[in-house]
């Protein structure tokens, strides 16, 4: 479903504070958008909710007024100190996303998580808060506004042109489910790429991997050639994907989720090599 563009400005550009280039801002300004957004969240008060990147308040203030308990983590000193002005019972923090420990951040009350995400950490980001749920972070849910393209690899599947790294660890990790596209017009200033929200739902892997660690290091490994036949770009790992039930023929690409647990199984337990 694609949106915007119809449902107005919440904040009219010229009186957003400046976006910082370095920090990869971009406001969400289109009503509409904001709308959606808070109808997929469905917000009940007294939730606990974590935003990251609050900007200038598009989905902090309607959060705030549907009663949610909201954390906030803003990066930019000057847009957090106008958020805490605005929303005194908000909890606003500066800090850097990538940067804080989630298990604080969160404590023990079960939240979600959501944001309009800077397109320049959504990656490493994303893989943050992956490895904050694998370790016991109290996530229902997640929310995000993403680059379309990232979007797309995140909700791919085996076989396809974007199925890859992160496609595999945020499937083992959650179920990816894309909600709507929005265009660049809905944010002020407009990026150069449309964008997807999406909804990410952390659940236990249905197979599971003894180290994640282990798995990371076999799918980098896998896609670092993944035009080439799997035999050869695993080869550094000395498996006998015969003795894994796994077709050493194929391109990594066309492998699923399990198959690449079961690969990290063996590297961590020296089975199932040569």
């Amino acid at each position: 479903m694609w949106l915007g563009g119809r449902g107005g400005c919440i904040t009219a550009p010229a009186t957003l504070p400046r976006a910082r280039k370095r920090f990869g801002q971009h406001f969400l300004i289109d009503a509409e958008v904001v709308d959606a957004i808070m109808a997929a969240l469905a917000l009940r008060r007294g939730e606990a909710v974590l935003e990251i990147g609050p900007g200038h308040g598009a989905l902090t203030v309607p959060a705030s007024a549907a009663g949610a308990c909201v954390t906030a983590l803003e990066i930019d000193r000057d847009l957090a100190a106008g958020l805490r002005r605005r929303l005194p019972a908000a909890r606003i923090l500066e800090a850097d996303a990538l940067a804080v420990d989630y298990a604080d951040v969160l404590g023990q009350v079960p939240a979600r998580v959501f944001g309009n995400l800077p397109y320049n950490i959504s990656t490493p980001l994303l893989n943050r808060l992956f490895d904050a749920c694998a370790a016991g972070a109290p996530v229902r849910d997640m929310h995000f506004m993403l680059q379309a393209e990232v979007a797309a690899r995140l909700a791919a599947t085996p076989g396809t042109r974007d199925w890859g790294r992160l496609s595999v660890i945020a499937q083992y990790h959650c179920e990816v489910a894309p909600m709507f596209d929005v265009p660049a017009t809905a944010f002020a200033p407009p990026p150069k790429v449309s964008s997807t929200f999406l909804r990410l739902t952390p659940r236990p892997p249905p197979t599971p991997a003894r180290n994640s660690l282990a798995l990371r290091h076999v799918v980098r490994v896998a896609f670092a050639q993944r035009r080439k036949r799997l035999g050869n770009a695993v080869q550094s790992l000395r498996l006998d994907l015969a003795a894994l039930g796994i077709d050493a023929d194929v391109r990594p690409e066309a492998l699923a989720v399990a198959d690449f647990v079961a690969m990290a199984n063996a590297v961590e337990l020296g089975r199932g090599q040569r």
